[in-house]
C-alpha cells in the first residue's frame, strides 16, 4: 500500500514541501509513499516548486478508509480531510500545539517539536540520510525553513532552525538572502487572487469566547498592494465568514521587512478584540501592531475579548 503524505488545507511552503520531503525519505527507506496536497499551493510555494524543479503533487479532496496516511505540519482535524478519522493514520510530524480530535487504529509514531518549521524536524528525523538527499529535496527543506521563519525574523525561529538552514544553504551553494528575497517577492504577488481567496490563503480556525474565528495572515514585502484592497477585503469578510460558518474573519497583513502587522478593523467586534488583545487604541479601520509577525506565537495566544 502506498502511504499518502500531506499537510494542511491552503498549502503554504511548509505544507507543500514537507510532504514531498517525507515521501522521498519513506521511499528511500522501503515504504512506498506519495506526496499529495489538500489545495492549490500559494504563490510562494508554487515558486519553490518551480525553482527546485519539483512536480506539484496531486491535489486530493478527501481520504477513504482504505488509505494509509502520514500527516505533516498540522494535527488539527479542522485543517484536514473530512474523512481523516476513517483513514489509517500511520504518523504525525508537526510543530504546532496539540489540538486533539484525531483517531488512530493503533499506536503510531507522533513527533511534535517546538521548532519553527516541520522541515527542520524532518531533517532531524532523517539522520544521516539527509546528507544524501538530492538537491531538490535539500532545496525544499531550506525553502520551508526560510518561509516559516521569515528568513529568521520570526520569534518562532530557534538556533537549531537557523543552523539547519545554514548547513543546507552551504551544501547547496545558495545565498540565503537571495533565495529568501525571491521567495518573498513571489509570496507578495497576490494580484491574481480574489478577496475570498486571499482571506482563506493562510488561515486557521480558532474558537474564542463563544466566537468562531478564521484568523488569516498575509505575509508580504509589499503590504500596500494588499491594503489598497482594504475596502473590498472587509466587504468580503462577511461573505467568507458566512460561507465558512465563522462569526468573524480576522486579517493580519504582515510586513516582513518592517516586522509589523496591520489588522483590518471592519466592525466593533474586531475593534474590541484588537484593543483587548494587543493593548492598542483603534480609531480607524486599520491598526498597526509593531513587532507582530507570528500567528502561532504572537497573535493567537494573545487573542481575547
Amino acid at each position: 500500500m502506498t502511504t499518502l503524505v500531506f499537510g494542511h488545507k491552503s498549502p503554504d511552503t511548509d505544507s507543500t514541501g514537507s510532504p514531498i520531503i517525507w515521501a522521498w525519505y519513506l521511499n528511500q527507506t522501503g515504504t512506498p509513499a506519495k506526496p499529495v496536497l489538500l489545495g492549490e499551493p500559494n504563490t510562494e510555494a508554487a515558486f519553490v516548486l518551480r525553482h527546485w524543479g519539483l512536480d506539484k503533487p496531486e491535489i486530493i479532496a478527501d481520504v477513504t478508509a482504505g488509505d494509509r496516511v502520514v500527516i505533516v505540519d498540522t494535527n488539527n482535524p479542522a485543517e484536514l480531510p473530512a474523512s481523516i478519522n476513517e483513514a489509517e493514520i500511520a504518523g504525525i510530524i508537526d510543530h504546532h500545539m496539540l489540538v486533539g480530535g484525531l483517531k488512530t487504529r493503533k499506536p503510531i509514531d507522533i513527533t511534535i517539536r517546538p521548532l519553527a518549521c516541520t522541515a527542520t524536524i524532518l531533517h532531524d528525523l532523517m539522520g544521516a540520510a539527509a546528507a544524501t538527499a538530492p538537491k531538490a529535496i535539500k532545496g525544499a527543506m531550506l525553502s520551508c525553513i526560510l518561509s516559516d521563519t521569515l528568513e529568521f525574523r520570526s520569534p518562532t525561529t530557534t538556533p537549531h532552525d537557523r543552523a539547519v538552514a545554514e548547513k543546507l544553504a552551504a551544501d547547496l551553494g545558495v545565498s540565503i538572502p537571495d533565495l529568501a528575497t525571491q521567495m518573498f517577492e513571489a509570496k507578495s504577488d497576490v494580484s491574481a487572487f480574489s478577496d475570498a481567496a486571499l482571506l482563506r490563503m493562510d488561515s486557521k480556525e480558532y474558537s474564542l469566547a463563544g466566537k468562531e474565528l478564521r484568523v488569516s495572515v498575509l505575509e508580504t514585502t509589499a503590504p500596500k498592494i494588499v491594503l489598497d484592497r482594504k475596502a473590498s477585503l472587509m466587504t468580503s469578510m462577511e461573505a467568507v465568514a458566512r460561507e465558512d460558518g465563522a462569526d468573524q474573519v480576522l486579517l493580519f497583513v504582515i510586513d516582513i521587512l518592517r516586522e509589523e502587522a496591520t489588522l483590518l478593523v471592519p466592525n466593533d467586534l474586531v475593534k474590541a478584540l484588537a484593543q483587548a488583545s494587543f493593548g492598542v487604541k483603534v480609531s480607524g479601520d486599520t491598526v498597526v501592531l509593531p513587532g507582530i509577525v507570528s500567528r502561532k506565537l504572537q497573535i493567537i495566544p494573545a487573542l481575547k475579548l
